[in-house]
């Protein structure tokens, strides 16, 4: 076992995020994975954080909860201090929502991640890992960019996600600080908030719903189950000589939001006369592609869920759990949702 992996294994963990729908997940196999390891979480609880996918672990002596916000120096200090590995999920996701307010965005997702660097400067963190997106790339119409690609980001999300992932990697640049930054496709799966595609197509099909199309329905975007990204993220932390580093990390599952959309309904019974076309949304990106080789050659990582098999095993997980989103996609979520596809 080399020396990262051992140091995975018993490491103390500061996820932040990480009651949200990917960091939740990231928690759950890392304590699954490792008897002896320690997890904080960190989390705002924002609309799209739920303490309900953490439940399970309310009682684990190895996990502790924080309430708080990633941008507030006094409390990211102590707890950076007292972790080994940082991983910064914490961040504003959803472009629909930066369109609208790209302010809360820069706040969270770059001056965010600045606090938390400086925290991990200042107590020699062994280990900081920036979760970026493949949306820094931009629209991509041809080869799947590479790490090497550059940043074109055409919205106000991939924009303020583009500023933490270089920021982060500045500090390894300049004060060798032993950050990697991860750029991800589109993930799916269980405990994902209903205003992302995947979660809210089945739930208004499960509610009989129109499922609100943007534009032709034709923009494509690389797929994959949220495991499968936790498991690159663990092979990235336990893989040696890492640091600075960027790495894609793909579902090699291009997929049209009209594809998606059929498969959603197909796997449910509902007629696709359930779709409904909608006003496209502004610099709206017709392809998002990543090659993650580097990734696969540095660390032998693979997806292991097949697309057909996640989405409908997504699909059955709402399915079974119309308690957990149904409060979620009442009161305030239906203002959301009017302003953003009308009735």
């Amino acid at each position: 076992m080399g020396e990262s992996a051992a140091l995975a294994a018993r490491a103390r963990y500061l996820v932040t995020g990480g009651a949200g729908f990917i960091g939740s997940h990231f928690v759950r196999e890392t304590l699954r994975r490792f008897s002896g390891a320690r997890v904080t979480v960190l989390d705002k609880l924002t609309y799209a954080g739920n303490l309900q996918n953490l439940e399970e672990f309310r009682d684990d002596e190895r996990f502790a909860f924080v309430r708080g916000d990633i941008c507030d120096r006094g409390l990211v200090g102590p707890l950076v201090a007292e972790s080994d590995i940082v991983v910064n999920f914490a961040a504003e996701t959803h472009v629909d929502r930066a369109i609208g307010d790209p302010g809360s965005f820069v706040q969270t997702d770059v001056y965010g991640a600045y606090i938390l660097l400086e925290a991990a400067r200042e107590s020699a963190t062994k280990r900081f890992v920036q979760i970026s997106t493949d949306e820094v790339y931009g629209e991509i119409l041809g080869d799947a960019a590479t790490e090497e690609a550059p940043l074109l980001p055409r919205n106000p999300y991939s924009a303020s996600k583009a500023g933490g992932d270089r920021l982060a990697y500045s500090y390894h640049a300049t004060y060798g600080m032993p950050v990697v930054v991860t750029r991800c496709s589109n993930n799916y799966g269980p405990h994902q908030h209903p205003e992302k595609l995947v979660p809210l197509f089945v739930t208004n099909a499960l509610e009989g719903r129109p499922l609100p199309v943007y534009g032709s329905g034709l923009n494509v975007r690389d797929w994959i189950h949220v495991r499968d990204h936790v498991g690159a993220l663990h092979a990235i932390i336990e893989a040696e000589g890492v640091e600075g580093q960027v790495f894609n990390i793909a579902g090699r599952n291009e997929r049209s939001v009209l594809d998606i959309t059929g498969g959603i309904l197909d796997a449910l019974g509902k007629p696709h006369d359930l779709i409904r076309h909608v006003k496209d949304r502004p610099g709206h990106d017709r392809r998002y592609a990543i090659d993650d080789a580097k990734l696969r050659r540095a660390t032998g990582w693979s997806p292991s869920v097949p697309f057909e098999a996640g989405l409908r095993e997504t699909v059955h997980w709402y399915r079974e759990n119309r308690s957990w989103w149904e409060t979620i996609k009442s009161g305030v979520f239906q203002d959301y949702y009017r302003k953003q596809y009308g009735s």
